[in-house]
């Protein structure tokens, strides 16, 4: 897995995001961008640590690590990997929902 995993990975999130947030990321991962998306990701990990919050939670985390991942090519194929495994889970999560009466 590399930069182009953590890519798709990535892509895949944002279909299951709404439109308006889906945007949002999509701009914040140009490279033009990356002097928004470094404390965009360090205030989405601070609120992925107060996971206890209602509103903030752990799913904060990952995707602030995703967004520093960006710029740091080590970060990116463990981030991918955990990304795969979030959209995995999401999906299966989804159908099994649609499947109950």
């Amino acid at each position: 897995m590399s930069t182009a995993d953590l890519d798709r990975e990535l892509d895949r999130l944002e279909e299951k995001l709404s439109p308006r947030i889906a945007r949002l990321l999509r701009w914040v991962r140009q490279p033009s961008a990356r002097w928004v998306r470094w404390p965009l990701a360090v205030l989405l990990m601070a609120g992925g640590v107060l996971g206890l919050l209602p509103v903030l939670g752990l799913w904060m985390l990952p995707l602030g690590l995703a967004l520093i991942a960006q710029d740091i090519p080590f970060l990116a194929r463990p981030l991918a990997r955990l990304l795969a495994w979030i959209n995995d889970r999401w999906e299966r999560h989804k159908s099994a929902a649609k499947s109950r009466p």
